[in-house]
């Protein structure tokens, strides 16, 4: 082969409804082949969100062997392939068994919100009941959304997890650690670990110090010996034990929304991204300084790349749903028969007419950090057909957006001028062009989308023992963009976000008052398929909106 050839680096995407593994040339970032298997969401009771670890591990395997073959389908060979790094669904969280190497429960999925009750019980342990009284420690609130509340469900509710934790064989991990302690060997020798980045989405790391903590593991009456050893997001932790890359060092680790900001780049203070994907997740990077909010953000660690090397935190805002609620309309309504449908649907109306959706499914995560909050939909007449419906799902998103930045805009003291964006609802051209007419900047869209991976690649080429992937500035390969840009008035703007946030007021509560008379529709997840009730003039019509017309 010639000798212009480069090294390669592999990284392991583990997302929420599927896995991908990607290969990228460490000179000049180019994507040169993936593979990606969706696996199945499992849904126990309303409300409650699983997936099975076991399949989780198994795409893993798959999308490397494939993504390997298509390689060689392309006459380039793998043994140019130098390391692999991770990035992962951060929060959900895997309980096994280290002498059978089996899970003892399904994972519970970070949006899963059976926890409610657990946090009720915790917050009555907090002087006035107070949800931000561990924020000083761990950067976050308490709520269903992390990963020690999810623990401490499994440890109240699963024997299996309390006779592993009796016998001292439990351990516990977020999706990252579940998936490296298998690949490096599991019961024979498996290294159980995880990085600072998914250690800082579990509430049991002090986030200064960066370590678990004592007083945060007695709260939630958590023991600390099942936790994995906390290591940067970039150092060789092991080395592959199976497949077709057996021996090849795993060296980067990233939760996805962080790899997402290496991927994009943003190591400046100031600097921030927004990905669109399940959820949708706006990191802000801060520095070396923990800044903790004052408007329902979230601190958390944006990376640390090496052992030795300093600390980035970032501030966070997260939405439970985005991309998940075009898949509800998929999936639940059988309005769109694939998610890119979406994007023709919504562009057949200039407007939605009045129509505002509020996708608390989940409840709602920044600012609010409402768990009872559900999905609602208001501003409904006859006129309201499905096409609106469509726009005024791609406009909540747009509107969650906008609630972040305007409250990293009051934490910061700096409004952001535009906003760099990824994720896979980035190729909705009109999603792009509606977030920057409701925030009023510049949305910038990278020309190679797949920045969390990538992230986790630069994470991985870059460690010590590896130097594949040079992070200085100068080395740093210049990606290409489209930018969109505001068409709207302000005063357009500012109107349209003023009633949704009227639907967002609406929402609350409504867990605890479901059988309330209101004028706006309940649309959690139980919804009946293709059925909504349009209220008007008193008369309530029942209307299938997905016949055709």
């Amino acid at each position: 082969m010639a000798d212009d050839r480069h090294p390669l680096v592999g990284a392991v995407d583990e997302g929420t409804s599927s896995t991908r593994f990607l290969i990228f040339d460490s000179k000049t970032a180019e994507l040169l082949t993936y593979h990606q298997c969706e696996f199945p969401q499992i849904y126990p009771k309303e409300g409650w969100v699983e997936q099975d670890p076991i399949e989780i591990l198994k795409a893993v395997y798959e999308c490397i062997e494939k993504a390997v073959e298509n390689l060689k389908a392309l006459n380039i060979d793998p043994g140019d392939i130098k390391t692999i790094g991770v990035t992962n669904q951060r929060e959900t969280t895997v309980v096994w068994d280290k002498i059978t190497g089996k899970p003892l429960h399904n994972a519970i999925v970070w949006l899963d919100l059976r926890t409610s009750s657990t946090v009720k019980k915790l917050l009555a342990k907090t002087p006035g009941e107070n949800k931000d009284y561990l924020r000083p420690k761990c950067g976050l609130p308490i709520s269903t959304y992390f990963s020690a509340l999810k623990l401490r469900w499994l440890i109240d509710n699963c024997q299996a997890v309390r006779d592993a934790i009796k016998a001292e064989t439990c351990m516990f991990g977020t999706v990252d650690s579940w998936l490296l302690w298998n690949m490096t060997g599991g019961t024979e020798g498996g290294i159980h670990i995880t990085d600072v980045t998914n250690a800082s989405r579990t509430m049991l790391m002090d986030i200064h110090s960066l370590k678990w903590d004592k007083q945060l593991c007695k709260f939630f009456d958590v023991p600390m010996y099942i936790l994995p050893e906390i290591r940067s997001s970039s150092e060789i932790y092991g080395h592959l034990t199976v497949g077709c890359l057996k021996g090849l060092p795993i060296s980067g680790i990233l939760g996805d929304q962080q790899a997402a900001l290496v991927g994009q780049c943003c190591f400046q203070s100031g600097q921030a991204k927004n990905t669109y994907g399940t959820g949708c997740f706006l990191l802000y990077n801060t520095g070396p300084n923990a800044v903790v909010s004052e408007h329902g953000l979230l601190t958390t660690v944006g990376y640390q790349l090496g052992k030795d090397k300093p600390v980035t935190y970032a501030l966070e805002g997260s939405i439970a749903v985005a991309g998940g609620a075009v898949r509800w309309l998929r999936d639940n309504l059988g309005i769109i028969s694939s998610s890119d449908e979406v994007e023709t649907l919504a562009a057949s109306v200039d407007t939605t007419h009045g129509c505002y959706f509020v996708p608390a499914f989940s409840g709602l995560f920044c600012p609010y950090w409402q768990s009872d909050a559900r999905g609602i939909m208001c501003g409904l007449t006859q006129f309201t057909n499905k096409s609106h419906i469509a726009r005024a799902v791609l406009e909540a998103v747009c509107f969650q957006t906008r609630e972040i930045l305007e409250a990293m805009n009051k934490d910061s003291g700096i409004a952001m001028a535009s906003l760099q964006v990824d994720g896979g609802m980035t190729k909705n051209n009109l999603l792009m062009q509606l977030q920057a007419d409701i925030t009023g900047i510049q949305v910038v869209k990278p020309s190679m989308p797949e920045t969390t991976a990538l992230g986790a690649a630069m994470a991985a080429g870059a460690a010590e023992g590896i130097n594949v992937w040079s992070l200085a500035p100068e080395d740093l390969t210049t990606i290409t963009t489209e930018n969109y840009l505001p068409h709207i008035s302000a005063d357009d703007r500012d109107g349209r976000f003023a009633r949704w946030k009227k639907a967002v007021e609406k929402s609350m509560h409504w867990a605890e008052s479901e059988t309330s008379a209101d004028t706006s529709l309940s649309i959690g997840g139980s919804a009946p398929i293709g059925l909504f009730i349009f209220l008007g003039f008193g008369l309530a019509i029942l209307v299938d909106i997905t016949s055709k017309r």
